[in-house]
């Protein structure tokens, strides 16, 4: 993919449609396209399962007449396909009914600098190589132990390519980036047990990229620990979240303090900005231009500029997250959030990995979370956990079928330590999270 030309071909087009999306009538118009060329490839003991190849163009398209709005999107990028897509999008506008809180975000909040984040990192998108790196991890986790009976296999994924967006202010600005990822999956078995766990490495540059061994090899060590799970009492006791899942705790936070869920008064943290909801240790960092990062970006898919934020301050919540149309909604500005978060970086007591075992002393180690039972219009948690049972800050024995529940309201004011040794790979980047008490239901 030639890059260069692919930017400058994609902003054309978005150039040309807002241009002939106002010349047929719109007050205001917005466009964004893709283009992404991706390889995937997997095994499944020991042989090649798939290989697919992906060349993929999109573009969408919201018009606004006045306070009406429509929009269409075609993956055909000929010039009467794109003139079909904004005569739709002008189509629907006409009979959709008039919102006050419709139109482009503020053209003083667009994005007007543009760095180099250095989200592209290219490579040819080789089947041998990808072959070679499913089947080497595939064989390095089932040659772990002799417990390995199956596999669910392992995956390279690869895609390179660019997005553009513009708009009536005047934006028209581009991006190039890269992502790669290799996962693998392996069952054990012992005796009547049977357990299946999984291992996975992703970034934007291939070569930081975990080796296929250690991501086979990892996957084969989880997943032989889980061998001899049982349950435990109902109880109340501490639960330390391990790093891997941890990140799932702040993204409920997130869907809580979202200006959707605000506006529509569907959350329980309405009224408290500027109010305790955390440890006053405990930090929450946005930042939105990190080199190489897997959420990082210069503006928002409305592009608003994206700006280094504080989301929780000494505990206490200091920003909700609006995008253009809820920030409308309650009278205040964007603050670059349309399309989600960007890097959160939680803060952390200092303990590793260890420490924090020790810190936990006897309790539930949780390292899976299974359902949706999370309510953040009341706070209500409850999710079905697997992990291990820790004693004295040493693990005891796996864990499974159990459920833990309590309120994230309390959950967040209750973290007693979180881990220096961070989760990367997402947008929420956080240590593992011990919670002093919740409620854990077994036999």
């Amino acid at each position: 993919m030639q890059i260069e030309h692919t930017l400058s071909d994609s902003k054309q087009i978005i150039e040309d449609v807002i241009k002939l999306a106002t010349k047929n009538g719109a007050s205001q118009a917005e466009a964004s396209m893709s283009k992404v060329q991706g390889i995937a490839v997997s095994s499944r003991l020991n042989e090649i399962e798939n290989v697919e190849f992906t060349n993929d163009s999109s573009l969408g398209i919201s018009v606004y007449m006045g306070a009406k709005k429509g929009s269409a999107s075609t993956a055909d990028l000929s010039p009467a396909a794109l003139a079909l897509a904004v005569e739709k999008a002008i189509h629907i506008a006409q009979y959709t009914g008039e919102d006050p809180c419709n139109g482009l975000a503020d053209e003083a909040l667009m994005a007007k600098e543009f760095s180099d984040l250095e989200l592209y990192h290219p490579i040819e998108l080789d089947t041998q190589m990808a072959m070679a790196k499913v089947l080497e991890a595939e064989a390095a986790a089932l040659d772990y132990d002799d417990k390995i009976t199956n596999s669910d296999g392992a995956t390279f994924n690869g895609n390179i390519g660019a997005s553009v967006y513009g708009n009536s202010h005047g934006l028209l600005a581009g991006q190039p980036s890269s992502r790669y990822s290799l996962s693998c999956m392996v069952i054990a078995s012992h005796e009547e047990d049977m357990q299946r766990d999984y291992a996975y490495t992703v970034s934007r540059n291939f070569d930081h990229l975990s080796q296929p061994k250690a991501v086979g090899i990892e996957a084969a060590k989880t997943t032989v620990a889980r061998l001899g799970a049982r349950k435990i009492p109902t109880q109340e006791c501490a639960v330390l979240f391990s790093k891997e899942i941890a990140s799932s705790l702040f993204g409920h936070l997130v869907s809580a303090i979202s200006g959707g869920a605000l506006y529509r008064r569907s959350t329980f943290l309405l009224d408290h900005l500027g109010k305790p909801l955390f440890p006053s240790w405990l930090t929450i960092e946005e930042r939105p231009h990190i080199k190489c990062g897997l959420a990082s970006s210069n503006f928002d898919s409305e592009g608003v500029a994206t700006q280094d934020m504080d989301i929780i301050q000494e505990g206490n919540l200091a920003h909700y997250l609006y995008a253009t149309y809820s920030a409308r909604k309650l009278g205040v500005k964007s603050n670059g959030h349309a399309g989600g978060i960007h890097n959160w970086f939680v803060g952390h007591s200092g303990h590793t990995d260890e420490a924090m075992l020790a810190e936990l002393g006897t309790g539930l180690l949780v390292t899976e979370l299974m359902g949706q039972g999370v309510n953040t219009v009341t706070g209500d948690y409850s999710r079905g956990a697997a992990g291990f049972w820790v004693e004295n800050g040493v693990i005891q024995f796996p864990v499974h079928e159990v459920t833990i529940a309590g309120k994230l309201q309390d959950m967040f004011m209750d973290i007693r330590a979180i881990g220096a040794e961070r989760e990367v790979r997402g947008a929420v980047q956080t240590g593992s999270v011990l919670v002093n008490t919740m409620r854990v239901a077994g036999s």
